[in-house]
């Protein structure tokens, strides 16, 4: 294994395999199994031998993660990374990832996640209701019933207050979001919705129906990173870590300044701080959206549009967010219509990837106004309840 010596230039570094699992409906399986479907096809997909890959990074599964999924996968990695960050996680370790390969640390660093959300539900291993305890900080919240949901709905509601931000215009994302998936033979919802569907849909937590919220489904993601130097030996075209940022803004409600200001705030402006680019020459964006007000306040927050005015540029009548609209937005029917199974992160990731490269069917593929591939994207990441975030500017090669 070839490492950078100390004081010398730091690498470049690319995403050179991405793939999933089996997702939406997979019974009779085991989240490893997911994380190693996932893994294995990330490798064939770079073209790299498996001997590579000496770093390793996994969150979610099992008491020691990521000793655990690195055994069963048979990797012994001499760098890793646990970070657990909800959703924004896979972001956050892109980032940490791309950081130990650049100054030489590792020379290949998988990711891997894998979850039987639904399938354990169904199967009565677990239950609907996520709970993150009562101990620390919590214990001041969940005595009044303050569940991850409420959280998001009710700075959703404050946004509509400041701004007056409308429920047809939340629905315009979810109404979005499905019309991509619409185009995506493997996104596990794809049936067209209209704003009044969304509208009409039993109440979960005011002001969000069901079809404002994610999707639970099975599934798994990998991504895999490289040093400079081994690209030449992939068979994919590609795709470089241009700037990354991580930010963490709070874990009790009462500390959160400003429920209209999401982390991706500070996030989004390392990332592309870092890049060297400014929103206005990203060509789509994939952003986690377990709830629709997600997508809304992080496309302020990454300074897509003025804060405040995310109700207007999300409208349904505008298209925007389509594939094929002005700034194509969670392409593959994202969290709300493809696929959500627990932290959806390294999705956002794998879809970037496949856009950059122009992988996809000609229904699918990004395309800039002149028809040539997309050059420019940005996966932004949200944990917890806005808690977290973590944004990734990528580039094609």
């Amino acid at each position: 294994m070839t490492h950078a010596a100390p004081g010398h230039r730091r690498r470049k570094v690319a995403v050179v395999g991405v793939s999933l699992s089996d997702c939406g409906r997979v019974d009779g399986t085991t989240p490893y199994a997911l994380h190693a479907q996932a893994a294995r096809r990330a490798v064939a997909d770079s073209g790299l031998d498996r001997s590579v890959v000496d770093g390793f990074a996994s969150a979610g599964l099992g008491t020691l993660a990521p000793a655990e999924v690195a055994e069963y996968l048979g990797l012994r990695p001499t760098w890793v990374d646990s970070t657990s960050v909800g959703g924004s996680t896979w972001e956050v370790m892109a980032a940490h990832a791309a950081d130990a390969i650049a100054a030489g640390h590792a020379n290949a660093v998988l990711l891997v996640y894998g979850s039987t959300a639904r399938a354990d539900i169904r199967a009565g291993r677990r239950t609907g209701d996520l709970s993150f305890g009562a101990r620390g900080p919590l214990q001041f919240e969940v005595p009044y019933g303050h569940t991850l949901i409420a959280k998001y709905a009710m700075a959703a509601r404050r946004h509509m207050h400041t701004y007056g931000t409308t429920l047809e215009q939340l629905a315009s994302v979810a109404v979005q979001a499905r019309a991509n998936a619409a185009r995506n033979p493997e996104a596990m919802f794809r049936d067209p919705v209209t704003v009044d569907d969304v509208l009409s849909g039993p109440m979960i937590a005011d002001p969000f129906t069901k079809l404002h919220c994610c999707i639970r489904s099975d599934g798994g993601a990998a991504v895999l990173l490289a040093a400079e130097e081994y690209v030449r030996d992939c068979r994919t075209t590609p795709v470089w870590v241009l700037g990354t940022g991580e930010h963490v803004s709070h874990t009790t409600m009462s500390e959160w300044a400003d429920f209209t200001v999401s982390p991706a705030a500070v996030s989004g402006g390392l990332a592309f701080e870092r890049a060297g680019v400014r929103p206005a020459e990203i060509d789509f964006a994939e952003i986690y959206d377990a709830f629709t007000y997600m997508t809304l306040v992080t496309l302020e927050d990454l300074g897509f549009c003025a804060k405040g005015e995310g109700g207007a540029f999300v409208d349904a009548a505008k298209g925007r967010l389509l594939v094929g609209g002005e700034l194509p937005v969670n392409t593959d029917g994202g969290g709300l219509s493809a696929q959500h199974p627990g932290m959806r992160g390294l999705f956002l990731l794998v879809e970037a990837v496949r856009q950059l490269r122009g992988d996809l069917p000609v229904e699918r593929q990004v395309r800039r106004p002149d028809g040539t591939l997309p050059e420019l994207a940005v996966a932004s990441g949200t944990g917890g309840w806005f808690c977290s975030s973590g944004t990734v500017v990528l580039g094609r090669g």
